[in-house]
């Protein structure tokens, strides 16, 4: 396994749309999601996608661990046990209802800032694992959040381009000061 390159906002492999993988259970792509299982672990992240690490395929892996929290955030990143490791080969997203929630977003290829960004708040989303197996799962909160971060990318779509409030595009440093009064 190799901890990977991670592509930055302005690398053109993040603003196109990813290539559909023919054979989720190639060696080359197994390799592919052990090296971005390390790469998204080593960088704290709680998801990332093939783009980001130069590779122009359909894959997606996330989680929601349990040590997973970020100063001002308080639970919002807590660990959800319906979002274990995931890996997810030629992802599809629907929308379970028109309910949104807001909520901050960092990303691996934004480095040092957060977002307000407001996404469906209860998803339904299928794909392919490892094992060439389909799979489906209802998705809610953080994990919903997570699976449609991830899929944006491979759609060439980054956070801030989601935002609908710049003002609201800060520095990680700075979420302190938009914490809630009751989780500071």
């Amino acid at each position: 396994m190799t901890i990977r390159k991670i592509a930055r906002m302005g690398h053109p492999v993040l603003a196109k749309r990813a290539a559909e993988v023919p054979d989720p259970g190639h060696v080359d792509v197994r390799r592919l999601v052990e090296d971005m299982i390390e790469t998204m672990i080593d960088a704290n992240g709680a998801g990332l996608a093939a783009p980001q690490v130069h590779e122009d395929l359909r894959v997606i892996v996330f989680q929601a661990p349990i040590t997973r929290s970020d100063p001002g955030l308080g639970e919002a990143e807590a660990f959800d046990h319906t979002a274990p490791l995931t890996v997810l080969v030629n992802p599809v997203i629907e929308v379970v209802d028109g309910s949104v929630e807001g909520g901050w977003e960092g990303c691996l290829s934004v480095p040092g800032l957060r977002g307000w960004v407001e996404r469906a708040a209860h998803i339904r989303y299928r794909g392919v694992g490892l094992d060439g197996r389909a799979f489906e799962r209802v998705a809610k909160g953080f994990h919903a959040r997570v699976v449609q971060h991830e899929f944006d990318h491979l759609e060439g779509i980054l956070y801030p381009q989601r935002m609908t409030d710049l003002t609201k595009l800060i520095f990680e440093s700075e979420i302190k000061h938009w914490a809630a009064p009751d989780e500071e």
